[in-house]
């Protein structure tokens, strides 16, 4: 692109002109293969436009092509990060289109995994925007703590990253002996853990000053721009699918939906604006809690279901399904609280063991459709700070 003499953004009496910088998709802080068309004035930048694509790999068309079991691999790669909570959504569609009921154990351990995915998901985001800022060791401990539940992941499933562990009609594997002994002990160890984090990094004043007041999206934008999850709540929007339009026994169990507080003197933000950066951040925080709060609540109601008899209904992991899903002619819509918010599964079927059409709405994907209005005006720093605190994820993005 030629250069173009432009007005200078901070100061109408002064003329420059434009620099084009490409960002990515190579660039350590872009959080995989994202490209950014940086057009700058000086430090400032002008637009930032994502330039998408490098990671696209048709999956949605795969769809059509497998039946409905063989499918649920590929939803571990849609967001690698939380394969479990992939897994879940695509799930529940087929099982919604199918009337598919499950067993309660079933419901209960896709619970647990969930919860302890949603964690482990938090834990490379609030580390890796940590670090972004210069902060190295709050992603060690984060890279830490998701370990942990890696190593109780791949006891129950035998995997570490993309688990293909939940299947039509529950989950591939029952809990191994003490594996629910396990998760309670990682529940407990947590807590205090995320103590220490917070005193470690979220009330620093470096770390405050790069993201208060960064990358603000107001309510109605986040509304209007399709945010979910974490970054909608970030904006002060109370919305979550667990609550808000539950699915599984999400309604039985006791949890808050944390959201961003902005300016109130008395929150965690008394610096910043509703909606920056740093908002964004602190739900993702809260969220860990209110995570280890499900999750004590799934422990327990566990260890009574194992008293059940083990031909009894409720203590069964898998429903009982043919060994060849038809699933009569229909269309279904079903959505989940992914760690990045609704994921949602539209699944059309013409009657045969095979879907119609797939179709898959990710929360990445809307983060990035405000990103070149959010960071206009900032500085080019700025703009990482952005990229972490909005935890998009490129396989989303690229499907």
């Amino acid at each position: 692109m030629p250069n173009v003499v432009i007005e200078n953004v901070t100061n109408p009496r002064v003329h420059s002109e434009e620099m084009v910088l490409s960002m990515g998709p190579h660039h350590p802080s872009t959080h995989g293969v994202l490209r950014l068309e940086v057009v700058t004035d000086g430090e400032v930048v002008v637009s930032a436009r994502p330039d998408i694509g490098y990671l696209h790999r048709a999956i949605e068309k795969i769809g059509e092509y497998v039946d409905y079991r063989q499918f649920m691999p590929y939803t571990d790669r849609v967001d690698y990060l939380c394969s479990m909570n992939s897994n879940y959504a695509y799930a529940l569609a087929v099982e919604k289109l199918g009337g598919y009921k499950l067993p309660l154990r079933a419901e209960l351990m896709r619970i647990m995994v969930a919860e302890l995915n949603r964690i482990s998901s938090h834990m490379i985001c609030i580390g890796a925007l940590a670090m972004d800022m210069g902060a190295y060791t709050p992603f060690l401990h984060g890279i830490c703590h998701r370990e942990k539940v890696n190593d109780i992941f791949e006891e129950v499933c035998g995997a570490r990253l993309t688990y293909n562990y939940l299947t039509i009609g529950g989950v591939g594997y029952d809990a191994p002996p003490g594996w629910i002994e396990k998760c309670d002990k990682f529940v407990h160890y947590l807590y205090p853990k995320m103590i220490e984090f917070n005193d470690l990094i979220t009330g620093n004043t470096i770390f405050q000053e790069r993201l208060c007041n960064v990358g603000i999206v107001s309510p109605e934008k986040a509304i209007n721009y399709g945010l979910v999850g974490p970054n909608l709540r970030g904006s002060g929007v109370k919305f979550d699918i667990r609550k808000n339009e539950p699915y599984s026994i999400y309604d039985k169990l006791k949890f808050d939906v944390p959201v961003g507080d902005g300016g109130d003197p008395n929150g965690s933000n008394p610096r910043g604006t509703l909606g920056d950066s740093y908002d964004r951040y602190v739900v993702r925080v809260k969220e860990v809690f209110e995570s280890l709060k499900i999750l004590r609540q799934v422990v327990d109601q566990m260890k009574e279901n194992e008293k059940l008899p083990a031909e009894h209904p409720d203590r069964q992991y898998q429903a009982k399904l043919p060994a060849r899903l038809r699933i009569k002619r229909g269309e279904v819509y079903c959505r989940s609280e992914n760690p990045r918010g609704e994921t949602g599964y539209y699944v059309a079927s013409d009657g045969t063991d095979k879907a119609m059409r797939i179709k898959i709405r990710t929360g990445s994907f809307s983060a990035l459709g405000c990103f070149e209005e959010v960071t206009r005006g900032l500085l080019i720093g700025d703009v990482i700070a952005v990229i972490g605190s909005f935890d998009i994820v490129l396989p989303e993005v690229d499907r």
